[in-house]
C-alpha cells in the first residue's frame, strides 16, 4: 500500500477479537487492579516492554460500505487507482495475519487473503514488501535515526502502531480516561478511552486494551457516532512474549518475481533548541480535514471505475462516505478527506 494513500486516511479511522488461548506460560487472565489514573496507563504504553512478541490478528471493519469482490480489486492493476482499491479492500474486508516482533528495528507483519498472501517485513535498515498474488516485491532502504524514532512502513498497522500513533495525536481536543478492565487473547489488559471534546467528528471514541503487565496494547476500537459495533477493528488473538525466531526477518524475492527497490531520503536535521526551531503544522484533531491539490490527485484515480461505483454525486465533486470518513473528490481535480460530516467538507471545498 502507498504510503501516500495511508495518509490520505485520518489515524483514528484507519486504518484494527478478543479471547483465544494463551501461548505464553505464568501470565493470568485475571482482571488486573485498577490504576490510579489514567495517565498512568499512558505512560505504561509509552514505555511498555513488549519489545519481543508474536502473535494472530484480526482486523474487521464495519462502516457501511459494500464488500470489494476480489475480481474489482485486481482488475485495478498495479496504478495509483490499484493502490486506491488496496485501501478500499481495508476499509471494507475483513483480515487476518501473523505480527513479529524482536526491538524496534525488526518486525513483520504477514496479512492472509484468499490463496495469497501479503507481508510487510523491517530488518534493520531494509524494509520489504511483498504481494505473492502479483508476485511484486519492494525494497526499501531506511535512513538511520536514533533507534527508537527508527521508521517502520506504513503498512505495517498493529494495535501497537496504531494505538501509538492514536495516543500521540491526542491532546487537549481529546479526553482520556479509563474504561473496564478487559481479557485480549487470554491477558488481562486495561481499557483506554479516548473520547473527542467536539461534536463536529464522525468519531464517537477510541478504546485500547493495554496488556496491564507490560503495556503492550492489544486491541483498538474505533466507534462512530450513532453506531453499537466498533466501525473499526484491530485486535490480537493469540501472544507469544517470546522472541520470534530470526529467520523470519529474513527475506528473499522468490525467483521470476518483480523488485522494485525505493530510497527513502533521510530526515532534514530540525533545531532542538533556540527560536529557529519551527514546524510546519500539520492538519490536527478529530475535526481536521486533508486537502490535497489538484497536481498531486493521480488522474487515473478519477478515471477508476471502482472509485466511480462507490462514490455519489454531489454538488461539487463526487462524494465517498462511509460512518467514519468522507472522501471528495471535487469538480477541480482537489481531494478533501477527514473523519467529518460531509458538511464540513463541502464547506472547506469552497
Amino acid at each position: 500500500m502507498s504510503r501516500n494513500w495511508f495518509r490520505w486516511i485520518p489515524a483514528a479511522a484507519v486504518p484494527a477479537a478478543v479471547a483465544v488461548g494463551l501461548v505464553v506460560s505464568g501470565a493470568s487472565a485475571v482482571p488486573p487492579p485498577p490504576p490510579a489514573s489514567a495517565e498512568q496507563v499512558v505512560a505504561l504504553v509509552a514505555s511498555h516492554r513488549a519489545q519481543q512478541f508474536s502473535g494472530d490478528v484480526e482486523q474487521t471493519t464495519d462502516l457501511g460500505l459494500p464488500a470489494i469482490p476480489s475480481q474489482a480489486l485486481d482488475a485495478t492493476g498495479g496504478s495509483s487507482a490499484g493502490q486506491a482499491a488496496a485501501v478500499l479492500g481495508l476499509l471494507t474486508t475483513a483480515h487476518s495475519g501473523r505480527v513479529y516482533a524482536d526491538g524496534p528495528t525488526r518486525l513483520r507483519v504477514q496479512v492472509m487473503d484468499q490463496l495469497a498472501e501479503r507481508d510487510v517485513i523491517r530488518n534493520g535498515s531494509t524494509a520489504w514488501t511483498w504481494d505473492s498474488k502479483a508476485a511484486r516485491a519492494t525494497r526499501t532502504t531506511l535512513p538511520a535515526p536514533t533507534p527508537r524514532a527508527a521508521p517502520t512502513p506504513d503498512a505495517a498497522l498493529t494495535p501497537d502502531t496504531l494505538a501509538r500513533r492514536v495516543l500521540a495525536a491526542a491532546g487537549p481536543s481529546t479526553a482520556v480516561t479509563l474504561g473496564d478492565p478487559v481479557i485480549v487473547a487470554g491477558h488481562s489488559a486495561y481499557t483506554l478511552v479516548l473520547t473527542p471534546r467536539t461534536s463536529g467528528t464522525l468519531v464517537a471514541s477510541v478504546r485500547i486494551a493495554v496488556e496491564s503487565a507490560t503495556g503492550l496494547p492489544l486491541a483498538v476500537d474505533v466507534h462512530a457516532r450513532g453506531q453499537v459495533d466498533p466501525a473499526f477493528h484491530l485486535a490480537m488473538t493469540s501472544v507469544d512474549l517470546r522472541a520470534p525466531d530470526p529467520s523470519v526477518f529474513a527475506f528473499t524475492p522468490p525467483r521470476g518475481a518483480t523488485v522494485t527497490q525505493e530510497h527513502l531520503p533521510a530526515a532534514p536535521h530540525r533545531p532542538t533548541t533556540g527560536t529557529s526551531a519551527k514546524r510546519t503544522a500539520a492538519p490536527a484533531g478529530w475535526d481536521a480535514v486533508v486537502t490535497l491539490p489538484a497536481d498531486r490527485v493521480p488522474a487515473d484515480l478519477l478515471r477508476s471505475p471502482l472509485v466511480a461505483q462507490l462514490s455519489t454525486p454531489v454538488g461539487g465533486g463526487r462524494l465517498l462516505s462511509s460512518s467514519l470518513v468522507n472522501v471528495l473528490v471535487t469538480t477541480d481535480g482537489r481531494l478533501l478527506a477527514g473523519a467529518v460530516p460531509v458538511s464540513t467538507l463541502e464547506a472547506a471545498a469552497r
